[in-house]
């Protein structure tokens, strides 16, 4: 049992300081001797779990995928809450996973990098995420008349997966603050006046209730703040 959990420990270990290497240098000129010393193993531990670096970088890869897709799910799902105030609250939670989660930011990069072996296309699942819960709004009548679906679908994964692209060079990008003054401008031109009320561009907490806005907060979180198919397949 020990020696399992120990497996599992420097399996866990490689892939963390996989994921730091490769946001760091990229996947062509990350090194798996640089890999393993920072992980605290030899490389013949390294290549006991991988056989190569394609392999190491699936595996980060495979872990990002798990934890965006589980974010978008657990966030469009909570019950009593509309379809657009799902659609604000899973791109809430896959920006919140891509600011704290060193793997889900490498495996989203590895993913659209040509120099390494990908089958995961994020933006796709993504588009295609949005597109479903936009559906479920019209279903649900919270769009205004004059709302085209498709453009809409478009101007929020182009908007969104260009935040996650910019904030590899400057992490506001993905700031909670950010991703909610783009709904503040988004959800008016989408939302019925009866829906548009409801809303919180902000995002809502497990169980549908409503999260502060970054303005209403007292001082000293906002300075904490500052410092600081996805759906079922």
């Amino acid at each position: 049992m020990l020696k399992q959990e120990r497996a599992v420990r420097t399996l866990r270990s490689l892939v963390h300081s996989a994921a730091k290497l490769f946001l760091r240098h990229g996947y062509a000129q990350a090194k798996l001797a640089e890999i393993s010393a920072d992980a605290g193993v030899s490389t013949g531990a390294l290549h006991f779990h991988f056989e190569s670096k394609a392999a190491l970088a699936s595996a980060v890869q495979v872990a990002a995928a798990a934890s965006l897709r589980e974010a978008v799910r657990t966030a469009s799902r909570l019950p009593g809450v509309n379809a657009l105030q799902s659609l604000t609250d899973a791109s809430h939670a896959l920006a919140d996973t891509l600011r704290r989660d060193v793997v889900a930011r490498a495996g989203l990069q590895l993913s659209c990098d040509t120099t390494c072996p990908t089958e995961w296309d994020m933006c796709q699942e993504w588009q295609e995420s949005v597109r479903q819960l936009l559906a479920r709004a019209a279903h649900e009548n919270l769009l205004a008349e004059d709302a085209i679906r498709h453009d809409a679908a478009t101007s929020i994964v182009a908007a969104t997966t260009g935040m996650e692209l910019l904030a590899r060079s400057d992490a506001e990008w993905l700031a909670h603050a950010t991703l909610t003054r783009f709904w503040e401008l988004m959800l008016p031109s989408l939302a019925t006046p009866e829906a548009l009320a409801e809303l919180e561009p902000a995002g809502t907490r497990p169980g549908g209730r409503r999260s502060l806005r970054p303005a209403q907060r007292p001082a000293a979180e906002r300075v904490a703040l500052v410092a600081e198919p996805l759906l079922s397949r």
